[in-house]
């Protein structure tokens, strides 16, 4: 049996006495590199730790000076590196954009942490998908601090391949409705288990490396990020620092669209108006059952996560990027401001569907 580390100085995020996690406060470090002809290369990679390297200051560390609030990195899903090694098992990984892999903390206590992959395979088979192989991430813990480590988890990926060719949009899609149907399978075991649990990414064309780690010991610490292999054409990357609360591995950043600076003021009224919304989402796309989705956001989470979560399910339902951005943080469209009629009926109109998500100092 696994022991399991515990150190009194890093509780969990818990509701208690006059704390409440609902009030936490950021102000962080964000940043990105992106090669505009989309062509993939390991020195994107190379280059987004060294900008994370350079916003360290922007991240912070508490009693031990080697724990800071969370660092990581957001790119697309290195196809060569993962095609070399599925060769171990005995499903190598199909072409690329034909697989999705998922990045997962689970808990270190050995039952706990079969219980949940036997719940991502149960739910992987429910959804008529195929799961081609588990794979633990390799990791060097003596690159992070003492309390980093005491709570780290067991870091791992699967990879999971559609029994029906499906397109790249369609596939995505079910890859988030298999998220979600995970997560509320989780959430029905026992608390602690389901707190130690958290999948940063599941997704055909994107990963994210992070964890409750400094940012320049990021690179160190994932040693897949140092791989040749590892390419991709753009890097998003977050350095954390987190006023009056915890850190957290799940609470790092990237999440698996954004990275942000700042506050969302609104936040407490975007989710109640979210809530109110899910009680009439439908779909007419065939095979898309939303009522997998809800609740869009889950109860408990940070500002950038609720944001998140909102902008996955306005691009999962066919929306661009851009369309999907300009509807959660409209720019100033009043009558005294100049602009196209055509620009202001676009805001008019989606005044109707979505509020302002109003705040952010930045968003990527």
């Amino acid at each position: 049996m696994q022991k399991i580390y515990k150190h009194p100085n890093l509780p969990r995020m818990v509701k208690q006495g006059l704390y409440d996690p609902f009030f936490e406060h950021d102000a962080c470090g964000v940043g990105m590199v992106a090669n505009i002809k989309g062509v993939r290369s390991h020195r994107i990679i190379d280059q987004g730790l060294e900008a994370l390297v350079h916003l360290g200051h922007r991240g912070a560390a508490g009693a031990d000076p080697e724990t800071g609030d969370g660092a990581g990195i957001l790119i697309q899903v290195p196809h060569d590196f993962f095609e070399v090694e599925s060769r171990k098992w005995d499903n190598p990984i199909p072409q690329e954009g034909e697989y999705g892999v998922g990045m997962v903390f689970l808990p270190r206590s050995n039952e706990a942490q079969n219980n949940c992959k036997v719940i991502i395979e149960e739910c992987v088979k429910k959804e008529n998908m195929s799961l081609l192989g588990w794979r633990e991430v390799p990791i060097d813990p003596t690159k992070i601090g003492v309390l980093a480590n005491a709570s780290r988890p067991f870091i791992a990926q699967f990879f999971i391949s559609s029994v029906s060719r499906k397109n790249n949009e369609d596939f995505e899609f079910c890859l988030y409705e298999l998220r979600r149907t995970i997560e509320k399978t989780v959430d029905c075991l026992d608390m602690k288990i389901a707190d130690d649990f958290y999948i940063c990414s599941l997704s055909c064309n994107k990963i994210v490396y992070k964890g409750l780690v400094m940012a320049h010991q990021l690179q160190d610490f994932y040693i897949d990020l140092a791989d040749k292999r590892f390419m991709s054409s753009f890097a998003l990357v977050h350095s954390r620092f987190s006023t009056n609360t915890l850190g957290s591995w799940k609470l790092a950043h990237p999440y698996r669209y954004v990275i942000h600076n700042g506050e969302i003021n609104t936040l407490r009224g975007n989710i109640n108006w979210m809530s109110s919304r899910e009680k009439v989402f439908e779909s007419i796309i065939s095979g898309q059952d939303v009522k997998k989705l809800l609740p869009i956001i889950k109860h408990g989470q940070s500002d950038t996560a609720s944001l998140d979560n909102a902008l996955e399910l306005l691009l999962a339902t066919g929306r661009s990027i851009e369309h999907s951005m300009m509807m959660l943080i409209p720019e100033a469209w009043g009558d005294h401001i100049p602009m196209d009629q055509k620009r202001r009926d676009f805001y008019e109109y989606h005044s109707s569907i979505m509020e302002p998500w109003d705040g952010p100092a930045l968003v990527i």
